[in-house]
């Protein structure tokens, strides 16, 4: 199964940004048909999705273990 295969949802944030890097430089250099630049786009799109979805949930892990320590310390 090659990355483009894997599905999105599957993989952890740091695969996900790496393989939208490629993403965005193959369409940056032009895909031979524009059926490709459209697969490479929802490809991209799903990619930068499963990204802001990580970073998200990091936020609000960081956003509840803050009331937690802020409560600890009084």
């Amino acid at each position: 199964m090659t990355a483009s295969e894997t599905p999105v949802e599957s993989l952890s944030f740091e695969a996900a940004r790496d393989e939208l890097v490629k993403v965005v430089a193959e369409l940056e250099q032009g895909a031979p048909t524009l059926e490709q630049s459209l697969a490479l786009w929802e490809r991209g799109e799903a990619l930068a999705t499963r990204c802001e979805d990580w970073l998200l949930g990091a936020k609000r892990r960081l956003d509840a273990a803050r009331p937690a320590a802020s409560e600890d310390e009084s």
